[in-house]
Formats: C-alpha cells, structure tokens, sequence
C-alpha cells in the first residue's frame, strides 16, 4: 500500500447542511484535503438529526477517516443507548461521507472497496401518484418515455382500521391500467392499513401480478405480515422503517419477507446496508434500498447494488412528488445540486455503474450552501401529513 494511501487523514472540518425539499447532507474535509460528503435524511424528524449531529461533531473532529469501522462502532455502541432512527440517520450521514473520502483517498468507486462488481448497471422504478395516488396512468406513461420500466405507486388514501371493502377497488384498477402498459408495478401498503383490509387488499392485487407489495402492514407485526406472506404468492418488502441487521432479524427468522428495503440514510450507511445485504441473501432474501431522498443516499444506495448479489431493484427520486411539490420554490430535485447529472441517465430502465471515485457524483458546494441557507430561513423542516377519518380519530399515514 502507498503511504499516500495509509497516512492519516484527520477530519479538520464537520459540517451539516439543511437543503430543499426535505434533505440533510454532510460534509467531512479532513488534513490531507479530501471532501467526503454523506446524507442523513430523516423525513419529518429534521431538527432530532440535527441535534444528533452536534454530538457526533464533537465526538470525531480529530479523528482518523480511514478508520470507518472504529468510526461506525463508537457512534453506535460509545453512548448507552443506541439504535433507532434518529440516532441512526445521524450516523448514516457520516458513514457515507467517510466511504467517500476513503474512495476519493484511493481513487476508486466505493463499490471497489467492497469487493468490486457484479453487475454493470442497475435497474430504477420511478413514482407515479403521491400520497393520495391520483393521474398514476399518465404519469407511468410519462415514466416510460423516461426510461423507466417499473414504477411504485401508493395502494391507497386513508382507511379506516376496517373499512367498506369498495375503497379498495380503485387500487385493482390503477395496477390493471400501468400492467397494460407493459411495466412492472409495486404497490406501497404504507403500513396504512391493518390486517383485516390488507389481506383483502393482498388478495385482490395476486391475479394482476404485481411486482412487489411493501409494508404491507406497520413494522411491528412480524407474525402477522409472515401469515400474510403464506398466504399470497406476491413478494413481501419492507425496511424503510427498520435499523439495523438486528431489526431485521425477526422478519428474516419467520420468513416474512422476499425483498429487504433498508435505507442508507436510516440504517447507518453504506456500512451496514452492505452487512444488511449479505445477511438478507443467506435467507434468499433480495435488496431494494428504499431511497426516496437525494443524490448523495442514491448514489450511495448504487454503491452496494452494483457489489451485491441479491440486488433487485433500485428506488429513485427523480421527480418524485415530494420534490415537486413540498418544496415551495420547486427549486430542488435528485440532480439540482449536482455537477455531474448524466451519471444517473435511465437507458431501457437501468443505469451505467457509477465509475468515479468515492461515490460516484459531484455536487456543487456553492449552490448547497446557498440553498442550505435560504432554505433555513424561509422554509419550516418538513413534515408528514397526519390524517384522520370522518370520525375524527387518527389514521395511519
């Protein structure tokens, strides 16, 4: 190894920035000049990484970047508690900013660090509809035309813990239509609806072949979602909202699900998702990141789908309905920020493995701090919606 290669590299300088729509990126400068940047989005839960982030700067400014699994163990296991997603988001952000320094450091793409390739391009589905999924056949046909094969759409609007079967009728048609046109659909659950109604809901949507149905019922049943996935032939993910190896564990035991999502800025990074990765294969279980967030959590998601065997398919923001309309200004979006946008180019729904070094993508600093700035003082941090049936009582969003 070169000295260049094993000498130190001290991070000098941690900073956190706030940027439109809904995003929290980190940047790493450390003594040999090297810029690392991460993402630690936490949607909803802006202000908790934040704070998160005032301890971990403390605690690592000074410390040695090569070092990531020393690095990634005391943020995890150096306070009493640990785990969780804020906590976990925080350590995200710095995990993917130290992997790209340490690409950057030996000018490789970090897919090379963690054992080289095994694909040459991965595969993306885009979002038609939002939360209340409305216009999803003219957007999957707008999809098509940019490239993608497979889009993800929201199963359903609110619904009551048991409701009148005929609100999910709508769902059977709108997957039928985006089928006709040739393209590969999973349906998002959204833990919105419990299990009385998801398993009708299941078994309405098994002749139309959807490709995936996710968080079929909240994170906290794992019998009930296994009972479910016994039940219907069409594969089960979920992992949004789980953490670690650890919180997988007990889907992975009962064999629950058919697709994991962790996601790189919730589970601890590219650290942990590559662990999750090869955990979920030994239960023939295959990798979806969930990524519904910015070009540095995407870009950091493709590292791991081009190293990992089980890889299915990848989520991507492009254009999402929460970039076009929760930012006020619509004046962010995946590649807004970005040098280099033509790396994330959609041929036949792939995209090229991403070939430079650290990361993969450039981003503009300058616009970042602009917008960091103007974003803080305009724009409260973003927020779910919270819904309530016509009884007034709350209902899963």
């Amino acid at each position: 190894m070169s000295s260049t290669a094993s000498s130190p590299s001290i991070i000098t300088k941690f900073e956190v920035f706030r940027v439109p729509p809904r995003w929290i990126f980190v940047r790493l400068e450390t003594s040999d000049g090297i810029i690392g940047w991460g993402e630690g989005t936490l949607e909803g839960h802006t202000e908790a990484v934040e704070g998160a982030y005032k301890d971990l700067i403390e605690r690592f400014v000074g410390h040695d970047a090569n070092n990531i699994q020393d690095i990634w163990q005391t943020a995890y296991r150096g306070r009493f508690y640990r785990g969780g997603p804020v906590l976990m988001s925080a350590l995200s952000g710095l995990d993917i900013a130290l992997w790209d320094i340490k690409g950057k450091k030996l000018g490789v793409p970090i897919w090379q660090l963690l054992g080289g390739k095994v694909r040459d391009r991965v595969r993306v589905y885009g979002w038609v509809g939002g939360d209340s999924p409305t216009e999803t056949f003219s957007t999957a046909m707008f999809r098509r035309k940019q490239g993608f094969t497979a889009v993800k759409m929201n199963a359903t609007e609110s619904v009551a813990w048991i409701d009148s079967p005929s609100v999910l009728h709508d769902t059977v048609s709108r997957l039928k239509d985006i089928r006709s046109l040739g393209m590969d659909v999973g349906i998002d659950f959204h833990g919105r609806l419990h299990k009385g109604m998801a398993k009708q809901l299941a078994k309405l949507l098994e002749p139309h072949g959807p490709m995936f149905i996710e968080e079929p019922l909240l994170p906290t049943q794992p019998e009930e979602i296994a009972d479910l996935s016994n039940a219907v032939s069409t594969p089960i993910a979920l992992g949004e909202r789980l953490f670690t190896r650890s919180d997988f564990r007990p889907y992975l035991e009962k064999r629950a699900i058919d697709i994991a999502q962790p996601d790189v800025s919730h589970c601890g990074g590219i650290s942990e998702l590559h662990r999750i990765a090869s955990l979920t294969e030994m239960y023939d279980v295959g990798l979806a990141p969930h990524c519904p967030l910015g070009p540095i959590a995407l870009a950091a998601c493709m590292q791991v789908a081009i190293s990992a065997p089980n890889f299915v398919i990848q989520e991507m923001s492009w254009m999402i309905h929460y970039n076009t309309s929760v930012d006020p200004s619509h004046e962010a979006d995946l590649h807004s920020f970005m040098r280099n946008p033509e790396v994330f180019a959609i041929e036949n729904g792939y995209i090229a493995a991403l070939e430079g070094p650290g990361i993969g993508i450039e981003l503009n600093e300058e616009l970042i701090r602009e917008a960091s700035l103007r974003h803080v003082e305009k724009y409260p941090a973003w927020k779910n919606l919270v819904w309530r049936g016509p009884d007034g009582s709350l209902r899963e969003w």
